[in-house]
């Protein structure tokens, strides 16, 4: 079986050499890079095997995105810390949407009205939340969302596109990606919230879609990861009424 390989990074810009990967089941690390080929440079190097191909590597390489404890201890956070996170962070926050259904939506009458097929009345809807994010986008913050979705897309899905209208209204902008543009583009099948290019708050729900917990990631490499797939799904993500437009007219 294939190992399940994450890309940590690069410390070249031009040719992707030398890189970093890493092994999410063994969580053995992956270097690559031009090899060591000198004879005399060779002949200094102590235990190497027959079946050994020593490579070169810069130190930063290492440092910047190599592995900085031996075993990945979660930091989680409550959710009322996760909470705070959204009127104390200075300039962005940003959220990539990955899955076809939230439990959390289901239960709420907003959603009943969707799945009768009934128009959906956003005003007045989750007030304070509203509220509180007009007052945070009205201090200059910026609030993003890129929202993956299926070809046929999922009623959870569809429901998230037309609650699209409530997130705009309050200050929010909201794009959506396929999510064959999105397994091309290598992103992570995570859903995560990321705040001022610094700080990645990662959401873990379990098998019934239900968020059951936030873990804080603040390692430089770790959120540097997660600003790169925000870069890439940036680039590539349209505007929720023009992904609507387009899923109209394909019907």
């Amino acid at each position: 079986m294939a190992r399940r390989l994450r890309f940590n990074g690069t410390s070249s810009g031009v040719n992707g050499c030398p890189a970093i990967h890493e092994d999410l089941d063994s969580n053995e690390i992956i270097v690559h890079g031009p090899p060591l080929t000198d004879p005399e440079d060779l002949a200094q190097l102590r235990h190497l095997g027959d079946d050994d191909r020593p490579i070169v590597v810069p130190r930063a390489l290492l440092v910047d995105f190599g592995p900085k404890e031996v075993a990945h201890v979660p930091n989680t956070i409550t959710l009322d810390e996760f909470d705070r996170l959204f009127t104390r962070f200075e300039h962005t926050a940003w959220r990539l949407e990955t899955r076809r259904r939230y439990a959390s939506d289901e239960q709420t009458d907003t959603y009943a009205q969707f799945s009768r097929g009934e128009p959906v009345n956003w005003h007045g809807v989750d007030a304070v939340w509203c509220a509180e994010r007009r007052r945070q986008a009205a201090l200059g913050k910026r609030f993003e969302r890129v929202r993956i979705v299926d070809d046929p897309p999922s009623a959870g899905q569809l429901y998230l596109l037309d609650n699209a209208r409530r997130n705009s209204a309050v200050g929010e902008k909201i794009f959506n990606l396929r999510r064959t543009d999105a397994d091309r583009l290598d992103l992570p099948a995570e859903d995560f919230w990321l705040f001022d290019s610094r700080l990645v708050a990662l959401l873990d729900f379990d098998d019934a879609d239900n968020l059951v917990a936030v873990e804080l990631i603040t390692e430089p490499a770790a959120v540097l990861r997660y600003s790169m797939a925000r870069d890439a799904a940036m680039h590539h993500a349209i505007p929720y009424e023009e992904f609507a437009a387009r899923l109209t007219a394909k019907e």
